[in-house]
């Protein structure tokens, strides 16, 4: 003898959508968009020579002064 309980199908649990991002890639992929937006990442700094003259410049490791040519520390 089968009862009504036994005859019901088994209920699966809910699968989680993976293709949902997940809230920390949306605020990363938020940011990215908002870098792109701006114009990127600036590539020119502020240099201060100890001769007085002050520029701007590429970022480098090595940026020599535009008025004396002395090389400045980074």
């Amino acid at each position: 003898m089968s009862t009504a309980a036994a005859q019901m199908p088994r209920l699966r649990r809910r699968e989680r959508h993976t293709s949902r991002p997940s809230r920390a890639r949306t605020a990363v992929l938020q940011t990215l968009a908002r870098a792109r937006r701006s114009g990127g990442p600036e590539d020119q700094a502020f240099y201060e020579c100890g001769c007085g003259h002050t520029f701007t410049a590429e970022v480098s490791t090595s940026v020599g002064c535009p008025h004396c040519g002395t090389s400045q520390d980074w």
